[in-house]
């Protein structure tokens, strides 16, 4: 007697050579636990199988991973034959196919159309043959079937009654996300069960093959294909598809899908998301043992915007002064001129140590931009509003000046030296005098002295305290006060202006500042510079 699943494989393999893996794979070696993926190219696929178990649990599961698809399950009802030894008699042949052309003895078992995952389960007879008929009508496609036998219907994990995901918490670059317990997990044996997360900007998925001939499609697009595996996740040999992971874990937001699983853990916050983009969150079940899955309702939420720096409005040749602190310590300002047609000359002058990026525009184009360290200035025309956007480069303590008017032939901010240095002469240094010489401008204008006696322990503290170009002489004592003069030389090669302190104490440190005081008022100061008078002469 020939036993009647190797009757069916030789049929079957000279009649459906792509069914020869299924097969014989099934029958010959009885495995139970079969996993098939199919390209649907707009025709009907058709497959078949049997189980050699009589009355055995089986479960077919079908996994739409692209477009919606039709597919139906049916079951012939065969007799036993006695047929010769041998599995190459030609009789083996006949008969079946004899046997499969009586229409009476089909039976549809079940039948479904869409795309959501679906399963059937039932009790076997050794003696029926499985029919299961596969049809894309939209497009080519792919599709995942399981074969299950027996013990092997436990493979697929469970959700629970509320299969919602609930976003928690959103933010600017993260939202936290809550699911309730799989019923799976509630059993300690279960230990390869997990839940895994999909992000993407597109859309939500229903299976993780969804995913993948997703990711496959944008990569024939030319987008790029790239997954995160962000810290803390569990690498799952199971989940490794070649279309969902990278050799690297890559942080980008330009990645299409991201994967990334979160143990048994069920609130996970998803982080380093861009501000103001909506992002789809699907939720999986995974038995990383078989490699089965299935999936939570997916949600969506979008991110915060990231708040809008305040703009300030600026009036007519006024001064101020701006403070800025970290690096991302940008400061917005308008400004409107009262005439449209009116030229505007923005001038800038840094207070300390370091440049900061100026940027002008009117509604979104740039117009002027300029790094500035020291002084600098802009001269535009023609728009009704201009913008100022400044943002300090690797500074973290910033402030300048800054002034916007329509008189641009009045100019308030002194012309600058080309060093804010100054210099002591050591061979003219005594016990109570000291010499100082310092650049100055083509301009008349007046120079300030200014002196401090500081303490051995608080010299370079005192120096980088007071290093600020933008203090003026009002700020200090009036005994600190040590002359004024004023100065012009018009050949910059000779504009050097010099001055002696005396009256100072033996070995003693001084801090010296000069204060440059131009036409309309507006001071410069000098660096400070600390000199110690000599000990003993």
């Amino acid at each position: 007697r020939l036993p009647l699943h190797h009757c069916l494989a030789c049929i079957f393999l000279t009649s459906v050579k792509i069914l020869h893996h299924f097969i014989y794979n099934t029958f010959i070696f009885d495995l139970v636990f079969i996993e098939f993926n199919w390209p649907l190219c707009n025709f009907d696929i058709t497959r078949h199988f049997t189980i050699p178990d009589f009355s055995s649990p089986y479960s077919v599961t079908v996994t739409p991973c692209d477009v919606p698809i039709q597919w139906k399950l049916s079951v012939r009802k065969l007799t036993p034959w006695i047929l010769p030894s041998g599995s190459s008699h030609p009789l083996c042949q006949d008969i079946f196919q004899e046997n499969w052309k009586n229409p009476d003895v089909t039976e549809e078992l079940f039948s479904y159309q869409g795309n959501a995952v679906e399963s059937f389960e039932s009790f076997s007879s050794s003696k029926d043959v499985y029919t299961l008929e596969l049809l894309s009508i939209e497009r080519d496609t792919e599709v995942t079937v399981l074969l299950l036998t027996g013990d092997t219907l436990k493979v697929f994990p469970e959700v629970p009654s509320d299969p919602r995901v609930e976003v928690i918490g959103v933010g600017m670059n993260s939202v936290t996300l809550s699911w309730k317990p799989s019923p799976t997990l509630l059993h300690s044996y279960q230990q390869s069960i997990h839940y895994c997360l999909l992000v993407n900007r597109w859309h939500n998925f229903k299976s993780l093959c969804a995913a993948e001939v997703a990711m496959r499609k944008r990569k024939k697009k030319g987008s790029p294909k790239k997954t995160v595996w962000w810290p803390g996740s569990i690498a799952t040999p199971g989940l490794q598809h070649p279309a969902l992971m990278s050799a690297a874990p890559i942080r980008d937001n330009s990645t299409s899908v991201w994967q990334l699983c979160t143990g048994t853990e069920n609130v996970y916050t998803v982080s380093d998301l861009t501000p103001d983009t909506q992002y789809y969150f699907d939720i999986f079940v995974v038995n990383k043992l078989y490699n089965t899955s299935v999936a939570y309702t997916g949600t969506f939420s979008r991110t915060l915007q990231e708040p809008q720096p305040v703009v300030m409005q600026l009036r007519d040749s006024e001064i101020r002064q701006v403070n800025l602190q970290g690096r991302k310590a940008q400061r917005q300002y308008s400004f409107r001129p009262r005439n449209w047609q009116q030229r505007v000359l923005f001038t800038f002058q840094t207070c300390s140590e370091g440049q900061v990026f100026v940027k002008i525009s009117n509604k979104g184009q740039t117009l002027a931009s300029q790094v500035i360290n020291g002084f600098g200035q802009i001269l535009l025309q023609g728009k009704s509003s201009y913008l100022l956007q400044l943002d300090p480069i690797e500074t973290l303590v910033m402030s300048l000046k800054m002034q916007a008017t329509t008189k641009y032939h009045k100019r308030d901010f002194p012309q600058l030296p080309k060093s804010l240095k100054i210099k002591a002469f050591s061979k003219l240094r005594t016990c109570n005098s000291v010499t100082l010489a310092w650049l100055a401008t083509h301009e008349r204008s007046k120079y300030c002295v200014y002196k401090k006696k500081l303490p051995e322990n608080q010299q370079l503290r005192a120096k980088l305290r007071d290093n600020d170009r933008c203090i003026g002489p009002d700020s200090r004592k009036k005994s600190e006060k040590v002359l004024c003069k004023y100065f012009q030389e018009l050949n910059p090669l000779r504009a050097v202006t010099t001055a002696t302190i005396g009256e100072l104490q033996p070995g003693t440190s001084y801090l010296f500042d000069v204060y440059l005081i131009g036409h309309w008022g507006i001071p410069l100061k000098y660096d400070s510079k600390v000199v110690k008078s000599k000990k003993e002469c």
